[in-house]
């Protein structure tokens, strides 16, 4: 599994004109892909390592300071450009494997006490944010 975590002051996802997602304070916004091995350990793995990211002012994590959380799905994540002028996806899960995986991501930090605003999976998002810092983090599962 793989993520890229930014911290913003303010994000939030529209889906055909209406925000379906949003955080409006200081907190994380959280690009999530997913590959074909991913399980409920990189689940797990991932959950945790957003709840506890020391990634907010004063070295604080979400879980620190009640910070919320808005975690888009994001495949190409996955995306392969290193050869010719057309990206591969084949390194990303079909959406049979990531929609659940994305759900239990979001699942686990809600049931750690983080308030996670979502996108919709697969659909065409325009996200918007207002980083603070810049600070941005690829993280990835072992």
């Amino acid at each position: 599994m793989r993520a890229v975590v930014q911290r913003v002051l303010s994000a939030s996802v529209t889906v055909e004109g209406e925000v379906v997602g949003a955080i409006d304070e200081p907190g994380l916004l959280v690009y999530l892909g997913v590959t074909h091995t991913d399980g409920e350990r990189e689940v797990a793995w991932t959950a945790g390592k957003i709840r506890d990211l020391r990634l907010l002012r004063e070295e604080k994590s979400v879980a620190d300071v009640g910070a919320p959380v808005l975690v888009v799905s994001q495949f190409t994540l996955y995306g392969d450009g290193r050869k010719g002028r057309r990206p591969t996806w084949v390194a990303a899960a079909p959406q049979q494997v990531s929609e659940p995986a994305y759900d239990a991501v979001c699942d686990a930090l809600e049931h750690d006490g983080i308030r996670v605003a979502r996108g919709i999976f697969g659909a065409d998002m325009q996200v918007a944010s207002v980083g603070d810092g810049p600070v941005t983090l690829i993280v990835e599962s072992p």
